[in-house]
């Protein structure tokens, strides 16, 4: 776990000066898997577990960065007039500060130390939570007062734009807008929101496989095309559709056999998703826990077999959590090929939990995994002092 005081000292000691610090979360996603990038919903909650920024104003316009988990310090001049990707972290940092200026912001100078409690490649959002923090830090360093929801945006877009990454929208939006007790129900086109409480008698389990297989990212946006020319080739029978997020089950049911059988199977997930994703809020909201565990399983089940973003070391976790007393759901979640679950487990069954899904992935892949329970906390913010 980060150590403020500590990453004060080490700031000081690097920089020579008193840092403000800020912090954003890592996310789990409980249902909605690349929904987002479709228009649709999805049913994030943010974590306590967070990426931390200490930074302090400079009299130039350069950026001097380091993180803690990486060797030597990273300057970019704010004024350079074509900024390139340096294809490292780096780009993430960066990428927020071209896109908060090309916004209309100009940036002070700063001085950033970077640390982080989210693993990297499990699935949790570590990019969205690096993005939020230092977008936050260079706005409120530069004296702005900062729009969650245009943060978002401006997070997104650089993710998009100067990483590479097309993801959607729920990563950075879950950092800057989640809520304690909370998951956030959200419709990636509108950018409505509500609030969704998580039932006192429940928790959220996270299992990281440990594993994250090389090939995520390109299968990321290959995915994303893909469901794009689903859309091309229904909008001839559907007028009026922009996204997959505008046709229902029903709809995909009745003209499917119009799309190449990958396209249907990848269509058909996110239609279905979108679908259980508002079911599960419902469920959540009328304490109907057992209704919600059965919807990630459905979930699963699909990622698995229609979306292929799963991998054998997510399945054996996740069947191992299928047979385990008290759990009432679970499914894989985030972008896919490795990474973490996320199990629905009544309190009093955790350490069971624990015990059970940790010796049984031991055995059938010789790999210890992570398990541990999250807790849903705030957006990105300011620390006090």
């Amino acid at each position: 776990m980060v150590r403020q005081d500590e990453l004060r000292a080490t700031f000081r000691g690097e920089f020579g000066a008193e840092p403000r610090v800020c912090r954003a979360p890592g996310r789990v996603n409980l249902i909605g898997e690349h929904t987002d990038y479709n228009d649709g919903f999805v049913l994030p909650a943010a974590l306590d577990l967070a990426t931390w920024v200490a930074a302090a104003p400079r009299a130039d316009r350069m950026l001097r960065v380091r993180s803690l988990r990486q060797d030597g310090v990273a300057s970019f001049d704010l004024d350079e007039p074509d900024p390139q990707p340096r294809r490292d972290w780096t780009d993430y940092v960066r990428g927020v500060a071209v896109m908060l200026e090309r916004s209309g912001v100009r940036l002070r100078g700063a001085d950033l130390l970077i640390a982080s409690d989210v693993p990297i490649g499990a699935g949790l959002s570590s990019s969205a939570a690096l993005e939020v923090s230092v977008g936050f830090a260079l706005l409120d360093l530069t004296g702005i007062v900062v729009d969650r929801t245009e943060l978002a945006l401006r997070c997104q877009q650089a993710e998009n734009e100067f990483v590479g990454m097309r993801c959607g929208i729920m990563d950075q939006f879950i950092a800057c807008h989640g809520a304690a007790a909370h998951a956030l129900l959200l419709d990636c086109r509108s950018l409505e929101f509500r609030l969704v409480p998580i039932d006192p008698t429940v928790r959220l389990v996270i299992c990281n496989s440990m594993v994250h297989h090389a090939h995520a990212g390109g299968e990321y946006n290959l995915r994303r095309m893909e469901c794009e020319r689903g859309v091309a080739l229904l909008a001839p029978l559907l007028p009026g559709i922009r996204a997959l997020r505008d046709v229902s089950v029903e709809q995909l049911a009745a003209h499917g056999d119009a799309l190449p059988p990958l396209t249907l199977r990848r269509c058909r997930h996110i239609v279905t998703e979108n679908d259980r994703v508002l079911r599960a809020a419902a469920a959540l909201e009328a304490g109907a826990v057992a209704a919600f565990g059965a919807l990630m399983n459905d979930s699963h089940r699909s990622m698995r077999d229609d979306y292929e973003i799963s991998c054998a070391e997510l399945d054996v976790l996740v069947e191992l959590a299928w047979r385990t007393e008290g759990v009432l759901g679970a499914r894989m979640t985030g972008g896919g090929f490795g990474g973490c679950t996320v199990s629905l487990v009544r309190a009093d069954a955790v350490e069971r939990f624990r015990a059970s899904v940790g010796a049984g992935y031991r055995a059938a892949t010789g790999i210890a995994p992570d398990i541990f329970v999250a807790v849903p906390g705030e957006g990105v913010g300011a620390v006090a002092d």
